[in-house]
């Protein structure tokens, strides 16, 4: 048999790991926005500073919130990070995350490096508030409305032209 006919597979695998690679380097490209009508799963999560816990099922002061999944180890939540910052500025107090498999240490360490744009924070060390909320990768945001209906579920880091379509959605 011919010995280059053994290299042919380890071509593909290669060729299927430098795509793989170019799609995960890229942090700016827009999540996908997806309109849904779920309800918020009715999990508390402790706050990641002081006592009690959040739940979206019921949203703090009865109002449509941005909930927003992230973690001190993802790239694409440190890319995304600025636009958080800009998406709190216009909606004071309705911005909140959860921090996903991460350590609280970690946690306040990427917040005090690059700000902290969260009205609160809710921990998920074990990610299973995350497979609640339908979660497939961090980061990952979502639109909760007064009644607890998650009604926009946005895959992947947030670009800069989402902040005004997020905001529309609050008010809802």
């Amino acid at each position: 048999m011919r010995a280059w006919l053994y290299g042919v597979p380890l071509a593909g695998l290669v060729l299927v790991g430098v795509i793989t690679a170019v799609q995960l380097a890229d942090p700016e490209k827009p999540g996908f926005v997806e309109s849904v009508n779920r309800p918020a799963p009715d999990r508390v999560f402790d706050r990641l500073r002081g006592p009690g816990g959040l739940n979206f099922a019921s949203p703090p002061q009865q109002q449509s919130v941005i909930v927003n999944l992230f973690a001190s180890w993802c790239g694409p939540c440190r890319a995304e990070h600025p636009v958080l910052e800009q998406l709190a500025d216009a909606n004071p107090g309705r911005v909140f995350g959860i921090a996903y498999k991460d350590r609280p240490a970690a946690t306040l360490q990427f917040l005090s490096e690059l700000g902290d744009p969260y009205a609160d924070i809710g921990q998920d060390p074990d990610g299973m508030g995350g497979l609640d909320f339908g979660l497939t990768g961090v980061p990952e945001t979502f639109v909760i409305d007064a009644e607890g209906e998650i009604i926009l579920h946005v895959r992947g880091p947030l670009s800069p032209d989402m902040v005004d379509e997020l905001g529309a959605a609050l008010g809802r």
